[in-house]
């Protein structure tokens, strides 16, 4: 695997470094002790597919708080998304900051976010799905979110028309 830093500490590209023959390929996609090594959280306790079926369809942006704070690692493994993680920690220098990501089946990149982001994607693609490892299980009365367009982060989204769940759409402005 390949780490690559983004903007905002705390959240990394990992791209897999393939093994390639007539047959294909083999890569690592996850492994404890190179997670370890660069000081992002290896711990994995519960793994989530999100299925998709329109282009367009956006979720997030979604987080947990402490104590069950979680880091994510997100892959897109049919289609494609774009993938967007804002640093929510007010003592981090990059607060409120955000960075976005394609993620496809083709690339086979990865964004990990560590705990204290808010996480959120949509869809390039029709039919797309997202497979997420937590390193945290999921806590209802924990769970937050914030509004995808919340003039608070300005996140520049492609151009699209888009789908939202009810709740996504009920956040409120983010109170800093």
């Amino acid at each position: 695997m390949r780490f690559s830093p983004t903007k905002l500490s705390g959240v990394s590209l990992v791209d897999l470094e393939r093994h390639e023959d007539e047959r294909g390929f083999f890569a690592r996609s996850w492994c404890q002790s190179e997670f370890e090594q660069r000081g992002l959280n290896p711990r994995l306790v519960q793994c989530n597919v999100s299925f998709n079926r329109k282009r367009g369809t956006l979720r997030g942006m979604h987080y947990q708080v402490a104590p069950h704070a979680e880091a994510k690692l997100v892959r897109c493994t049919r289609g494609a998304i774009y993938d967007v993680a804002v640093d929510l920690r007010p003592d981090s220098p990059t607060y409120r900051q955000w960075v976005g990501v394609e993620l496809t089946a083709e690339n086979g990149r990865a964004l990990y976010i560590a705990e204290g982001f808010a996480h959120g994607f949509q869809t390039l693609a029709d039919d797309s799905e997202v497979f997420y490892q937590m390193s945290e299980f999921f806590h209802p009365e924990y769970a937050r979110g914030v509004r995808w367009d919340d003039p608070a982060f300005k996140i520049a989204w492609p151009e699209n028309e888009r789908c939202l769940s009810a709740r996504d759409l009920a956040y409120p402005d983010y109170a800093c």
